[in-house]
């Protein structure tokens, strides 16, 4: 019983980082039902479950970017170009100038893509979007209403302050 002391505090330390959203970023594997694995993060408040990136299905190339940069954008091969075989997605990143970064980044879209990809219309990529987009219908509605009530307003002022109209 004793032995098994560390590992359940280890356990429960987990269990409550993930809980309360602890700044700690936590793992845990998850199998979906066609053989895919796929990340849960805890430290990670958007778009959690991702599928993982298997090294050996990636095909990376370091090409010029294009752009704005002039000399410096054209003699560095700083853009990242990355291929999953399996489905044939391809993404091209040249959003730095380091080479690092952009192959953190380009990984980080092929994962966003590849949600996509196989989880069609239930992806967490295009739920997010549907939501931001009804945020933003329901703000302007909100605003052509108060629009709509402002002027509405106006024009009960202006008609009551007409030389004719006075009423004490």
């Amino acid at each position: 019983m004793l032995r098994l002391s560390p590992l359940i505090s280890c356990i429960y330390s987990m269990s409550t980082r993930i809980m309360w959203g602890a700044p700690h970023r936590v793992s845990l594997l998850r199998p979906l039902p066609s053989g895919l694995t796929c990340v849960l993060t805890a430290g990670k408040k958007d778009l959690i479950d991702f599928p993982v990136l298997n090294e050996d299905e990636l095909e990376e190339q370091f090409v010029r970017g294009s752009g704005p940069g002039g000399q410096a954008t054209n003699k560095t091969s700083n853009c990242v170009v990355l291929k999953h075989t399996p489905t044939g997605t391809v993404v091209k990143c040249h959003q730095t100038r380091s080479v690092d970064i952009n192959r953190k980044r380009a990984r980080e879209i092929m994962r966003e893509k590849l949600d996509v990809f196989y989880k069609g219309e239930l992806s967490e990529v295009i739920v997010k979007k549907k939501e931001s987009e009804l945020r933003k219908q329901e703000k302007r509605k909100k605003v052509n209403e108060n629009l709509e009530r402002k002027r509405l307003f106006r024009e009960t002022l202006a008609a009551n302050s007409k030389p004719g109209n006075d009423t004490v």
